[in-house]
C-alpha cells in the first residue's frame, strides 16, 4: 500500500514539475514576444508618422497638439511633391549612377575575388591582408583624399565623380572571395587539365555557383548609391547631377523660408518606397549571400 502511495506521490510531483516547466516556458515566450512587439512598434512608429504627416494639411501639421490620424487626407501632397522636387530627374540621375557604378563594381569585384581566391602569385596573401587593413581607415579620410584628387582631375559636377571613386569595395571583394574559396579547388584543376581558360572557368563555373552572393552585392551596392548623401552634395550638387537624397533638402523651402513639411514628408515617402520594397522582397537573397560567404576563413 505504501508503495502505491509513493508511486502516486511521485506521479503527482512529476506532473507538478512538468506543469511548472510548461508555465515557465509560456511565460518566457510571452515576455519574449512582448519585447519583440515593443521593439517593432518603436522601429515602425517613425514610418507611420512619416505617412500620416504626408497626408496632412500644413495647418494641421503645425497644431500644438499633434493628431495621430489626418483630419483631411491630402493625397495631392504626393503629386505636388513629385512636381516641386523634380523627382523624375532625381530618380533618373540616381538610377543612372547606381546602375553604372554597380555594373563596373561587379566586374572589378569578381575579377579581384577570383585572383585572390584561385590564382597563385607572389605576395597574394600579403596584398589581401593590406587590402583588409584599409577597412579600418575611417571613411572621412578617403573623402578628403578623393576630393583633392577629383579637384585636380577637373571632375567636379560630373557623373564621373559620383561613379569612379567608389567602384572598389574591399568588403565586397572579401565577401565574394570567401564564397569562391568554398568551391572545391579540384574543379579548377580539372578545368585547367581540359584546357579551360581562367576567364571561361570563372564565367561558367564560379559565377553561377556564387550567384546568391553576387545578388547580395548588387542589392547592397544599389542601396548604397540610393542612400548616398554627403559625397554627392560635396562634389556634384548642381541641378543636372543632383542625387535623390540631396535633391530633397531644399526642394520644399518657400521664398519666405518656411518649409511645407507635409509635402516634404510625401517626397520622403516616395523616395523610401523603393528601398522598402527591396527589403521586403529581396531580403532573403541578402541573407543567403552573406551567410554563404562567412563560413570558411
Amino acid at each position: 500500500m505504501s508503495e502505491t502511495n509513493n508511486g502516486v506521490m511521485q506521479e503527482k510531483n512529476m506532473r507538478s514539475v512538468a506543469a511548472r516547466q510548461k508555465i515557465g516556458k509560456y511565460t518566457v515566450k510571452f515576455f519574449l514576444y512582448l519585447f519583440l512587439l515593443t521593439m517593432a512598434l518603436i522601429v515602425l512608429f517613425p514610418f507611420y508618422w512619416m505617412i500620416i504627416s504626408s497626408l496632412k494639411t500644413l495647418a494641421e501639421y503645425r497644431l500644438s497638439v499633434p493628431t495621430f490620424w489626418p483630419r483631411t487626407i491630402m493625397l495631392s501632397n504626393y503629386a505636388e511633391a513629385f512636381k516641386a522636387a523634380n523627382l523624375g530627374r532625381l530618380f533618373m540621375n540616381t538610377l543612372y549612377v547606381g546602375v553604372v557604378s554597380t555594373l563596373l563594381s561587379l566586374v572589378i569585384t569578381v575579377l579581384s575575388a577570383f585572383a585572390f581566391a584561385r590564382l597563385e602569385f607572389k605576395g597574394r596573401e600579403t596584398m589581401f591582408a593590406l587590402l583588409l587593413a584599409t577597412m579600418m581607415i575611417p571613411g572621412e579620410l578617403f573623402t578628403i583624399t578623393n576630393y583633392s584628387t577629383i579637384t585636380q582631375l577637373g571632375w567636379m559636377n560630373t557623373f564621373t565623380v559620383l561613379i569612379v571613386p567608389f567602384l572598389v569595395s574591399v568588403f565586397y571583394i572579401f565577401l565574394l572571395r570567401q564564397n569562391f574559396m568554398q568551391i572545391p579547388n579540384e574543379l579548377y584543376l580539372a578545368a585547367k587539365v581540359d584546357g579551360t581558360s581562367d576567364l571561361k572557368y570563372l564565367w561558367k563555373v564560379m559565377v553561377p555557383l556564387s550567384l546568391p552572393t553576387l545578388i547580395s552585392i548588387t542589392i547592397l551596392k544599389m542601396m548604397g548609391a540610393w542612400n548616398s548623401y554627403i559625397w554627392p552634395r560635396l562634389v556634384a550638387n548642381d541641378a543636372a547631377h543632383q542625387m535623390i537624397t540631396n535633391g530633397l533638402r531644399n526642394a520644399f523651402t518657400e521664398t519666405t523660408g518656411d518649409v511645407n513639411y507635409p509635402v516634404q514628408m510625401a517626397a520622403v515617402a516616395i523616395v523610401s518606397a523603393p528601398l522598402f520594397l527591396v527589403f521586403v522582397f529581396l531580403r532573403k537573397y541578402i541573407m543567403a549571400g552573406v551567410s554563404r560567404s562567412g563560413i570558411k576563413g
